[in-house]
């Protein structure tokens, strides 16, 4: 039988704690047994439609009062679930349509359920030959018993970020999320009768469904859950909230605790609000920029953030959440090392003087979980020595369903190439330098886009975030690289032309390489998944 459908009904049934949402307008608990209670009829309403065992449902919804009864709705029917990418006030919908097609299609999924606010492409979806169920009519459902499960089941099928036109989803088996699970709340000293977690992360990213969703509901813990929009229309509304409930635990990219740190100091005033009970503010999902953390350590000082509460991590969809997290407590630790040797001969050498790079650990691998870094003939490198990492243990995904079918994520020893370059420390802290496939290499040197990304958005009149390198001539004998970023007085000559200095010269600065050009865009034109990580290879075509 399933440890994770067995424990969650489980859970269900004794827990006291509950699932808050509908923040800021309309906000409403519902106990853990309350969401099984709803979750009995939407298992009813799927039954109906023939999903039984073995099938894949995708879902397109927008709220997580609806969102959690309806995935352990579709776990107590013994399928798998996959949250389908939601269109925003800026999709191409028609693209968008082709892509849930394909997705639909590659999933083979018995049905399809909707909710606001995308009710307006149910009729689209039906026109394309899919079964369609709103998850109105299926709470409308008799209610039924949960089937057996077991623990080599599918339960999610996690979209992969770059999912678009040739889509690839990551099999995740309830074992994977037993184990994942049992290991991050070991990581991060959880404590069922304290712990209260706040989270906006949207639920079709691994970090929001499984790590900020399916976990509190697996362990019936205090859960606090609005959606992203709610978050972009009012950044804000994230203190607000963990004051409001006394939030201990919560998670985001980079990129929103950047997007924090400016709202506090430009639109807040201590008294406020409260941040003093948060103990856990995980920083994942892309990478940790040490200066953005400082900063938001600084911005949140006054309203009573604690600087040890900042906790990077390292994780992907493909461990079905987390690979590691920073030592509970111990905030962020940067690791400064030689950027000339990084560069040159690949090697973390420690260095406080000269030309430094700063890197932010990572922790140590979670329980369950092996990391090891290899060369390019994949051997594995001692302490600092910078290669590819790889990851293997129970909470690793087997593989993917794609368009051609299954493909496998571990080699013949279990190990998974993560595409990433790192390293680990002396006390094996990992970490991460960049992406493989992003490394601009010159001259023998691996030049990482995010440190030409950084250093553009320094430039006064960059919008914080929308810098991106893009690789040109790669695999040449001379590749290089170009810089978009976005400007909001992108119509302006002057102002463009101020910008494009600039950045060259922060770029020299920081990397003793030119740009081939440098291009200034309107807002909004830098391509990013779903989940706000730039696309650099979609970005070519802005600079060629």
């Amino acid at each position: 039988m399933s440890r994770f459908t067995d424990t969650m009904y489980a859970n269900a049934r004794t827990s006291t704690k509950g699932l808050n949402t509908g923040e800021p307008g309309a906000p409403v608990r519902h106990t853990w047994a309350q969401v099984h209670d709803r979750a009995r009829r939407v298992a009813g309403g799927l039954a109906a439609a023939g999903v039984g065992p073995g099938d894949a449902v995708a879902v397109l919804a927008g709220a997580p009062v609806e969102i959690a009864p309806t995935a352990q709705g579709i776990w107590m029917r013994g399928a798998s679930l996959t949250m389908v990418h939601q269109p925003t006030p800026r999709t191409d919908l028609v693209r968008w349509a082709e892509e849930t097609t394909a997705v639909v299609a590659m999933i083979s999924a018995k049905a399809v359920v909707v909710s606001d606010p995308f009710l307006a492409a149910a009729p689209v979806l039906a026109e394309l030959g899919m079964t369609v169920l709103t998850i109105e009519s299926l709470l409308a459902a008799d209610p039924i018993a949960p089937l057996p499960t077991f623990d080599d089941d599918v339960a999610l099928m996690q979209l992969t970020s770059g999912s678009t036109g040739s889509p690839k989803a990551v099999q995740i088996t309830h074992a994977n999320i037993v184990a994942n699970a049992e290991a991050m709340t070991v990581g991060c000293d959880f404590d069922l009768e304290t712990d209260v977690i706040v989270s906006w992360l949207p639920c079709f990213h691994d970090m929001g469904m499984t790590g900020y969703l399916t976990v509190p509901m697996l362990y019936g813990a205090e859960l606090v859950k609005v959606t992203p929009m709610d978050f972009l229309t009012d950044i804000l509304l994230w203190p607000k909230l963990i004051a409001k409930y006394r939030g201990t635990m919560t998670a985001a990219p980079n990129f929103a605790y950047n997007l924090l740190a400016k709202r506090l100091r430009r639109q807040a005033t201590p008294g406020d609000f409260d941040l003093s009970s948060l103990r856990w503010a995980l920083s994942g999902a892309e990478q940790v920029d040490p200066l953005d953390v400082e900063d938001l350590c600084a911005a949140g000082a006054p309203f009573g953030l604690r600087r040890e509460a900042i906790i990077p991590a390292y994780g992907m969809a493909e461990t079905t959440v987390a690979v590691s997290f920073s030592e509970c407590g111990g905030g962020m630790v940067v690791d400064e090392v030689d950027a000339d040797l990084l560069a040159l001969l690949h090697r973390a050498v420690p260095a406080s003087k000269g030309h430094t790079r700063r890197l932010v650990t990572l922790g140590r691998p979670l329980n369950g979980l092996e990391l090891r870094v290899v060369d390019e003939d994949g051997a594995e490198l001692p302490a600092r020595g910078v290669g590819v990492i790889e990851v293997r243990g129970e909470p690793v995904t087997k593989g993917y369903t794609t368009v051609a079918g299954f493909i496998a994520a571990q080699n013949d020893r279990g190990w998974y190439d993560t595409g990433d370059l790192g390293y680990l420390t002396e006390t094996g802290e990992v970490v991460v330098c960049g992406r493989l496939k992003d490394v601009i290499i010159m001259a023998g040197r691996n030049i990482y886009p995010t440190d030409i990304e950084r250093a553009a958005c320094r430039v006064s009149g960059v919008r914080p975030g929308c810098a991106v390198a893009v690789r040109l001539d790669a695999g040449l004998s001379r590749e290089t690289f170009a810089v978009a970023v976005e400007c909001k007085d992108f119509r302006d000559a002057d102002q463009v032309r101020r910008v494009e200095r600039q950045v060259a010269h922060e770029v020299f600065a920081e990397v003793d390489v030119r740009p081939r050009n440098v291009v200034v865009l309107e807002p909004g034109m830098i391509p990013k998944t779903p989940s706000g990580k730039l696309r650099r290879a979609h970005a070519l075509s802005l600079v060629s």
